[in-house]
C-alpha cells in the first residue's frame, strides 16, 4: 500500500557531496515525520536526521554542520544533502516515514529498501 524509494546513494571519495532522495508513495493521507537512518556492517541502525510536519529538525552529532535534511510535501519526498563526507559515514541509508494511510486510523513506521553510500578514495 505504501513505497518508500531511496536514490542517490554511491560511491564518493572524501571530502565530496551526494544527495539522497526518498518518494513516498500509494494510499497516503498524510506523511507526518519523515526521516533518515543509517547502518554501517556489524554496527546497530542510528538516526541520522529527521523532519517532522512542523517543527525542528533533529541531527546526529556526527552530521551536524554537515548533512541537511529537507522536504517536500506536495511531492511526499523527504532529501539527504551530505556534505563534507568522512568515511566513516559509509553505510547503507535508509528512507523512514510516518504515515496515515487513507481510511486507516493511526499511522504507521514505514521503511525504504536502503541505498548504499561509500566513502572512500
Amino acid at each position: 500500500q505504501v513505497q518508500l524509494v531511496e536514490s542517490g546513494g554511491g560511491l564518493v571519495q572524501p571530502g565530496g557531496s551526494l544527495r539522497l532522495s526518498c518518494a513516498a508513495s500509494g494510499s497516503i493521507r498524510w506523511i507526518n515525520a519523515m526521516g533518515w537512518y543509517r547502518q554501517a556492517p556489524g554496527q546497530q541502525r542510528e538516526l541520522v536526521a529527521v523532519i517532522p510536519s512542523g517543527g525542528s529538525t533533529k541531527y546526529a552529532d556526527s552530521v551536524k554542520g554537515r548533512f541537511t535534511i529537507s522536504r517536500d510535501n506536495a511531492k511526499n519526498t523527504v532529501y539527504l544533502q551530505m556534505n563534507s563526507l568522512k568515511p566513516e559515514d559509509t553505510a547503507v541509508y535508509y528512507c523512514n516515514a510516518e504515515i496515515l494511510l487513507i481510511l486507516r486510523v493511526l499511522p504507521q513506521d514505514y521503511w525504504g529498501q536502503g541505498t548504499q553510500v561509500t566513502v572512500s578514495s
